[in-house]
């Protein structure tokens, strides 16, 4: 009879990751996106484009979760945070014109990511 012992691979498994720390990564990531996309935006004005709306999408799914009744945030901040996505849309806007940069937009998303990490400033 032969035995042929299990190998087993633990499989490791991911850090369980708050909400805040998904929130930040996809702030910072496209906090980075539209700054490189408006310093290329001469050679790819698509690519602007792209990032000015995957900024939006963001800010949108932001505005729709502190809207919704059950959003446990004091109401005070989820107001501004919903005022900033009504300023995103705008300022985007200004931006596809070439009124505006994308500066205020990648300031606020700082901000906001400064707040998830506790260290104030959110709006």
């Amino acid at each position: 009879m032969s035995y042929q012992a299990p190998i087993a691979y633990a499989r490791r498994e991911m850090p369980a990751r708050s909400p805040r720390s998904v929130e930040y990564d996809l702030l910072a990531q496209i906090t980075r996106r539209l700054r490189s996309a408006w310093t290329s935006r001469a050679e790819d004005f698509p690519g602007l484009v792209r990032a000015l709306a995957d900024n939006q999408q963001l800010w949108s799914t932001l505005a729709s979760d502190v809207a919704l009744p059950g959003n446990t945030l004091p109401a005070v901040l989820r107001a501004r945070l919903f005022y900033l996505y009504e300023f995103t849309v705008q300022h985007s806007r200004a931006v596809l014109e070439n009124r505006a940069s994308v500066e205020v937009l990648a300031d606020i998303n700082t901000a906001v990511m400064r707040g998830l990490r506790g260290e104030g400033g959110a709006t």
